[in-house]
């Protein structure tokens, strides 16, 4: 299938311009927009991939939901909506997307049809409150549901990220001193002992086989790192080995309550948002744990959902996972009672992101000067393995 650039002319005689995808010929283009109610005018078939016009980001899609979400509840019909999103968006990728949404939209297609053939862009979550406002009739609701929730999530993961710059700087200065040691430093007083005829101790042996590999086999690096990155994607492709990694995940000590408070918090969140639009219960767990991406989150929504099939109430199918701090299951059980359950979820979620901040912020406290240590000893050992064979050779001259 191809991409093309299209201009057209309207039942009324305006020409419009836009993009179409999924076609395999001008022809097939001109019979899709007959059937629309267009006439052709000129195409011309688009060079490359999506991937190869831009990448869209959740950012972009945030906005657009808050956009669509006005332009709707001020009374524009989808379609129009679309098209003015369409012509106001900027990256090429995207317009081209919202450009197909929208034709299929105009040939009949429901919302979430037409959302869900571009599933890579729109989450599951998305097209879960998409489904709901269109059945419920809060559409508008819906999408600004939708946008204040991508808005926290990305908020949130910016957060994870800064707070592990640090840790990551700090981890590449390293790397890069050690290398440039091993590539500079360790030859020339390698040549030196050899010229001295001094012996060289263990750790100094293993330094120079370093720096002979790192000098003239770097290359075989190159390979090396691709197959293990393809293996261990293939690794976690097995439903067992992805079992275990999650569940190391939010097991580990220092990272673990981390993890495990940012997958409760956005776990909770979308299922309070589903719920609050008219999603039922069933199907709000099931794309919450679809959001996550976590198979120890998704083996937990299955017995969740089966407790709730049998009558149990949410609060007391959650007490039985211990992954749910008490706080949430006593949020979740007093907004059962009240009949204010979305609410409840949110309000559980905002108070795990905000332990997820302190935690993260105390965690960095504690890292900053482990990594520090850790960065001198390394450096320190390397230096040390250097060294000995000229205080080897010093106390021979005594």
């Amino acid at each position: 299938m191809a991409v093309f650039e299209y201009t057209a002319r309207d039942p009324a005689g305006n020409e419009v311009s836009s993009v179409y995808t999924n076609v395999e010929s001008i022809r097939a283009l001109r019979c899709e927009l007959v059937k629309l109610g267009y006439v052709l005018v000129r195409a011309r078939r688009q060079r490359g991939s999506q991937r190869s016009r831009g990448r869209i980001r959740q950012r972009e899609v945030a906005s657009f939901a808050y956009k669509f979400g006005g332009m709707f509840s001020a009374g524009l019909s989808i379609t129009s909506s679309l098209q003015v999103l369409e012509q106001q968006t900027e990256n090429e990728a995207f317009r081209t997307v919202l450009a197909d949404i929208r034709r299929r939209v105009e040939s009949g297609s429901s919302l979430k049809a037409a959302f869900e053939k571009h599933r890579s862009v729109f989450s599951d979550f998305f097209l879960g409150m998409i489904d709901a406002g269109e059945s419920s009739g809060k559409l508008a609701e819906s999408l600004d549901a939708s946008a204040r929730y991508l808005e926290k999530r990305l908020e949130l993961q910016e957060k994870t990220r800064a707070a592990f710059v640090y840790p990551m700087v700090v981890g590449l200065v390293c790397s890069l001193v050690v290398i440039s040691l091993l590539i500079f430093v360790v030859p020339m007083f390698s040549q030196l002992y050899r010229r001295l005829h001094v012996e060289l101790p263990g750790p100094t042996q293993v330094l120079v086989a370093l720096s002979t590999f790192l000098r003239t086999k770097w290359w075989l690096l190159v390979p090396a790192l691709a197959g293990a990155v393809l293996a261990v994607r293939r690794l976690l492709k097995d439903s067992r080995v992805r079992v275990r990694w999650d569940r190391l995940k939010i097991r580990t000590p220092l990272i673990g309550p981390l993890s495990r408070l940012i997958l409760v918090s956005q776990f909770v969140r979308t299922f309070g948002m589903l719920i609050s639009v008219g999603v039922p219960i069933i199907e709000a767990l099931d794309a919450a744990a679809k959001v996550v991406r976590n198979e120890e989150i998704a083996r937990v929504t299955a017995d969740l959902q089966q407790a709730v099939r049998t009558g149990h109430p949410v609060a007391e199918s959650l007490r039985t996972h211990s992954i749910f701090p008490p706080m949430v299951i006593q949020l979740v059980a007093s907004g059962e009672e009240a009949g204010i359950l979305s609410e409840m979820l949110t309000k559980a979620a905002d108070l795990l992101d905000k332990d997820a901040d302190r935690l993260a912020a105390s965690l960095l406290v504690k890292l900053e000067p482990t990594l520090t240590v850790v960065m001198g000893l390394v450096i320190g050992l390397v230096l040390m393995g250097v060294y000995l064979p000229m205080f080897d050779y010093m106390a021979c001259l005594k």
